[in-house]
């Protein structure tokens, strides 16, 4: 993976600073213990509605960030839609380097337009 959002990811599941699935990041948002979910853009539309509704109840930011075949593939598993941050300082680093990422992906690429 040479982007640096999902090296980052990669970096704070060695740090130990990741969870991921469904199960594990609802018991982390219900006790708060989450600085940042993020939620494949391609998880199923109950996935998303529940996440959303979770971490809004909770007060806990959340962004739609890649696909759940690229996280399994990151994380070892086959299929992942949502991971949570645990610490603060990597969630502000990720969020900034998605929302880089997301902000560079609208700018025009400089190709020829005719």
């Amino acid at each position: 993976m040479t982007d640096k959002s999902y090296s980052f990811i990669g970096l704070a599941r060695k740090a130990g600073k990741l969870v991921y699935g469904e199960m594990s990041c609802g018991k982390i948002i219900k006790n708060k213990k989450a600085s940042l979910v993020i939620i494949a853009c391609d998880a199923s539309e109950n996935t998303r509605k529940k996440f959303e509704n979770s971490c809004n109840y909770k007060k806990i930011p959340f962004l739609y960030f890649g696909e759940k075949e690229v996280f399994g593939k990151l994380l070892g598993k086959d299929v992942i839609s949502v991971i949570a941050i645990t610490d603060t300082g990597f969630a502000q680093s990720l969020t900034g380097k998605i929302r880089v990422r997301q902000n560079n992906k609208k700018k025009h690429g400089g190709g020829l337009i005719e």
